[in-house]
């Protein structure tokens, strides 16, 4: 039994969700776009950067949730997963992942983007694991909070041990772990997979890569 772990923004993805959702609701109005957008960028810069500080980010991010009922957002969702996600979801992502499923991997995405807008997209890949960071609900709403740890860095990695254990897993479980991320951020878990693969890495990771001599490859 082998696992296959999946970074979704950048990797999966031609483009990233969270940013994009952002966008989304400026574009549609639900954001004011001269308050909003100046900082959607600079908080997608430090990300990129790796000076993103997760906390700030989250606060950006998931305070819009709490204003609306799940239901608007919900069909906010749809239109966003028409509009901005599907032309994001490559061909080489969609045969990337059927043939980890066909193996008969544990398939998983693992990302720093909340539940909420990963979801969806986890299940247009037909990947049923997903660990996301997760927005904090109180009777089906969405209070603007977070719940557990910030599926983010070294978070990701406690993230997914905590997971492993709720079903008696450990990464030596499986014969083959393999990690597949764009982005220097996810350094702490490609370091502890057996298989560390960099797809469409930046500029940091593809330098790290080469050094190590992991796999490297295009999704796009």
């Amino acid at each position: 039994m082998n696992l296959a772990l999946f970074d979704l923004d950048n990797t999966l993805l031609n483009g990233d969700s969270d940013f994009e959702w952002s966008q989304f609701l400026i574009r549609i109005g639900v954001l004011d776009r001269e308050l909003f957008e100046v900082k959607n960028l600079a908080f997608y810069d430090q990300y990129k950067a790796g000076t993103l500080d997760i906390h700030e980010f989250l606060d950006f991010q998931l305070k819009p949730l709490s204003r609306h009922s799940r239901k608007t957002l919900d069909e906010w969702h749809r239109q966003f997963m028409r509009e901005s996600v599907l032309p994001m979801m490559t061909p080489a992502s969609r045969d990337l992942v059927q043939q980890h499923r066909e193996a008969g991997d544990v398939c998983v995405i693992i990302t720093a983007t909340n539940s909420f807008v990963t979801a969806p997209i986890a299940r247009e890949f037909g990947i049923e694991h997903l660990l996301a960071t997760e927005p904090e609900q109180r009777n089906g709403e969405f209070t603007g909070g977070v719940a557990d740890v910030p599926c983010f860095r070294e978070g990701k990695i406690i993230r997914l041990k905590n997971w492993l254990a709720a079903r008696g897993w450990t990464l030596d479980s499986f014969a083959d772990s393999t990690f597949y991320s764009d982005s220097l951020n996810d350094l702490p878990l490609l370091c502890k997979v057996k298989k560390p693969v960099a797809a469409n890495p930046d500029a940091t990771l593809r330098a790290h890569a080469e050094q190590h001599g992991w796999r490297i490859i295009s999704l796009r």
